[in-house]
């Protein structure tokens, strides 16, 4: 391999970590640089590659990952859901978005299992994303119409989060979404964003003809004749512990699943910037780490998934949900749940040939820890030719970039920066790209 090349990735590693390293480091660094390259070089060209799966490393990181967060920097927050736009007429809330009992209820820390189910069943009133009334009752009824405007592709997003988070760097994901696909459907599962509030933030995409929708879900019938259909039946009756994490946050990764199990589509999160069309994809589900020395697959993610409607897999990951929650670990619900059921079926009669792994250029081309140095200006030379770079590299080989907002949300997107490229190519109203 050319030393360029190399210098390129050494830059790209050196800019994520923002300081000098010693002669000795970097030279270990480079070995691992090398691994690195060759691992890249030898998945850019993969769309639809199944990666076999790393065991061992995947021990490593959860013995190193903390139960309740990514990372130290990890802030818990509320989880996003997906969204869609229509005449809403009798679908208007009444109720205020920005009242309190749109955030979400964070349980009491450091009691026992029994203290939190008291605790849960104390408040199940103030709990709205477990209700059902004539608003959530015509959810199901108001997708199936919107998904009927000859929607060449759909795609789902969640958010739980209160209207007022959705900023514009939320804003600019879904105008990139549509630079991609201008005749496809988005749905956004959301009680704050289905609101008069929420349709204004949306206003300047659904004026351009852009279909999008924010309905607010009825999780009950989302999961009626699903795995999970009993389990939230207990929680709902508050038989179930909900675990030190927002329970929001966790049924986020359940309503992922299941919209895509009664509907069939693209589910993404709202931190995303799309760089091509995906709708070409089938049935797949995206590699967020590989391990460096044998190329299999180490940690899957959940946060980007393509699969038809009934999908035997996603029945799996509904399955697996129930059986195994666990609202005390962050991540076990979501990413460590989609990695536990694949490397147990992946070999299995039945699985085989029938869903891929992509390798993380896919969609998470850059993990949390470096996502730093993509918010950054050039500021010399060779800053702007690793930018340059790097831009080639995403526009070549990845569908879209996760820009871990719990880790980049108090990042200022800086002009010149890779991100504020990605976007200004990819958006199409392209205000507050600044701002964000």
């Amino acid at each position: 391999m050319k030393l360029s090349k190399l210098s390129r990735k050494m830059l790209d590693h050196h800019r994520a970590a923002g300081r000098t390293k010693p002669f000795a480091f970097a030279v270990i660094t480079l070995a691992a640089v090398s691994l690195i390259v060759y691992s890249e070089t030898t998945m850019s060209d993969v769309s639809l590659h199944l990666l076999p799966f790393n065991k061992a490393a995947v021990d490593q990181q959860e013995a190193r990952m903390p139960e309740s967060v990514i990372h130290p920097l990890a802030v818990v927050r509320s989880l996003q859901l997906q969204s869609i736009h229509e005449e809403f007429g009798e679908a208007d809330n009444k109720d205020d978005p920005e009242d309190h009992s749109s955030y979400p209820l964070v349980p009491p820390l450091n009691v026992t299992e029994e203290e939190r189910i008291r605790w849960l069943r104390e408040n199940l009133v103030n709990f709205v994303i477990l209700k059902s009334d004539n608003t959530t009752r015509k959810f199901h009824s108001r997708v199936v119409r919107f998904l009927g405007q000859r929607c060449l592709s759909q795609f789902f997003m969640t958010w739980i989060s209160p209207v007022s988070s959705f900023g514009s760097r939320e804003l600019l994901g879904i105008e990139s979404l549509f630079r991609a696909h201008p005749k496809g459907c988005l749905v956004i599962v959301s009680r704050t964003m289905d609101s008069r509030r929420g349709r204004k933030i949306l206003k300047p995409v659904t004026d351009l003809g852009f279909k999008v929708l924010a309905a607010t879900p009825d999780l009950p019938q989302l999961l009626r004749k699903t795995p999970a259909e009993a389990w939230f039946d207990d929680l709902r009756k508050g038989n179930k512990d909900p675990g030190e994490i927002p329970l929001a946050q966790n049924l986020s990764n359940l309503i992922r699943l299941a919209v895509l199990y009664r509907y069939g589509g693209v589910y993404l999160d709202t931190d995303f910037v799309i760089l091509k069309d995906i709708s070409s994809l089938r049935n797949c589900i995206g590699a967020q780490s590989v391990d460096l020395v044998s190329g299999n697959w180490s940690r899957l993610n959940n946060a980007a998934m393509v699969f038809d409607r009934r999908h035997p897999l996603l029945y799996k990951f509904i399955q697996e949900f129930a059986l195994t929650f666990d609202g005390n670990k962050w991540g076990h619900n979501g990413p460590y749940l989609v990695s536990r059921v694949v490397e147990r079926v992946k070999s299995k009669t039945g699985y085989r040939g029938r869903f891929s792994v992509m390798s993380p250029m896919a969609f998470y081309p850059v993990g949390w820890t470096h996502i730093g140095g993509l918010f950054k200006s050039p500021e010399n030379r060779g800053d702007a030719r690793w930018v340059e770079a790097k831009i080639a590299q995403l526009s070549r080989d990845t569908y879209g970039v996760h820009l871990w907002n719990k880790q980049s949300r108090g990042l200022r997107i800086e002009e010149g920066s890779v991100v504020a490229r990605l976007i200004s190519d990819n958006c199409v109203i392209c205000r507050s790209i600044y701002s964000s």
